[in-house]
């Protein structure tokens, strides 16, 4: 059972590295593409709604993506009032609790409350309100339940890890 649940793990754990790498990827995009905007309206008067939509699209994917990535690497925010003098035991535990307790609903909540609004975007295939901006902000919204997808996933191998270090 535990080498099942170790597999698991691995499993999502790559998966989320992998969306977390596409997203570093989209970075170096969306600094040349904001250095293009810039050098295009200070130095030759030229502007595009769509390429300042791009670059927001761009950061929209970056964060959206890399959410669960920067929680497989510890890297979110954490208040840290007792958790360091704790053993690793008690850490997997407020690990554990923590996870099973707020991280969960909150994604769930999430995926649960966007699909609506996601179902209604891609009903009408909406587009940009900006005369001359892009088509695709159905796409976009498509982000917001996705990340809580990955972020559920991710909650679910950090449970599954915490879970087998506290029981050992």
């Amino acid at each position: 059972m535990k080498l099942q649940i170790e597999n698991l793990c691995a499993a999502i754990d790559a998966f989320n590295e992998r969306a977390g790498q596409l997203a570093a990827w989209l970075l170096p995009a969306m600094a040349a593409l904001t250095f293009l905007i810039v050098a295009l309206r200070y130095g030759f008067s030229f502007g595009r709604i769509s390429l300042q939509e791009a670059v927001t699209y761009l950061h929209a994917c970056v964060f959206m993506l890399g959410g669960a990535y920067t929680l497989k690497h510890n890297g979110h925010v954490r208040i840290d009032i007792f958790y360091q003098g704790l053993t690793p035991r008690n850490q997997a535990r407020v690990d554990f609790f923590g996870t099973v307790l707020l991280l969960l609903p909150c994604v769930t909540f999430i995926i649960c409350i966007s699909l609506d609004y996601v179902f209604r975007s891609w009903a009408v295939l909406e587009t940009s309100r900006e005369a001359g901006g892009l088509p695709f902000v159905y796409l976009l919204k498509t982000l917001i339940p996705a990340m809580a997808m990955l972020l559920l996933l991710q909650a679910v191998s950090l449970a599954a890890r915490a879970w087998l270090a506290w029981r050992e």
